[in-house]
């Protein structure tokens, strides 16, 4: 899974001793924001556990997938599973009350992106559209994580 990382500076400040001293320290973001990203943590950390294990097992076999063989079959009922949590989870922490739009925009486009892989898995397509579905849930996994980040918190 991708992440984003943020990166903090800080500017210390030097006044004497009647003088004032200029800190950069990040603010504190806002409890909404810390709410919302904490739980679309849980929500990534769920489509990766869940969905890893069907990506693991489509990975060694052949463009089109045996969705008979009962461990690719297997592996494909419990990541749908998975990843129905994982967008319902990631679609709550996008309407946290009061949660800002920059914040709640890319937690929506993640849902979108994992909702199509989900429809994929459920219509048994063929590896390169998981490819292409995964990579845009990878684009979107970290653009929600920057948004987290640029909030001061992270997901």
């Amino acid at each position: 899974m991708l992440t984003a990382t943020a990166v903090l500076c800080s500017a210390l400040g030097s006044g004497a001793a009647t003088g004032p001293t200029a800190s950069a320290q990040p603010a504190q973001a806002p409890a909404e924001a810390i709410a919302a990203c904490t739980q679309f943590a849980r929500a990534l950390d769920l489509a990766s556990l869940t969905y890893s294990g069907f990506a693991d097992v489509i990975a060694l076999g052949e463009v089109y997938p045996d969705y008979s063989d009962p461990l690719v079959s297997s592996a494909n009922t419990s990541g749908r599973t998975g990843l129905r949590a994982a967008v319902s989870t990631a679609l709550s922490a996008s309407r946290t009350p009061g949660l800002a739009p920059q914040l709640a925009a890319p937690m929506r486009s993640w849902a979108l992106a994992a909702t199509k892989l989900l429809l994929l898995m459920g219509l048994r397509a063929d590896v390169d559209r998981f490819n292409a579905a995964a990579a845009q849930v990878n684009e979107d996994t970290e653009n929600a994580q920057r948004a987290c980040a640029e909030a001061g918190t992270r997901a």
